[in-house]
């Protein structure tokens, strides 16, 4: 048995956090702006922050699981 539950949440919240995609912030004129499909570099290192303690959060302290 594989556990999926680290490779199914972190391609999740890849997609979802990338910058510009369905939400960016900081935005450009505003602090949030949704589904701009635009990026800096700002919002990039805000999103990988962000990415990484939702992985923290999710695999080390609520240590989720999925067997298949």
């Amino acid at each position: 048995m594989k556990d999926w539950a680290a490779p199914l949440i972190a391609s999740a919240l890849f997609a979802f956090l990338s910058p510009g995609l369905v939400f960016q912030m900081p935005g450009k004129e505003r602090p949030l702006e949704f589904m701009n499909m635009k990026t800096n570099i700002a919002s990039m290192f805000l999103h990988a922050v962000i990415y990484g303690l939702l992985l923290i959060l999710f695999l080390i302290i609520l240590d989720i699981h999925i067997y298949a």
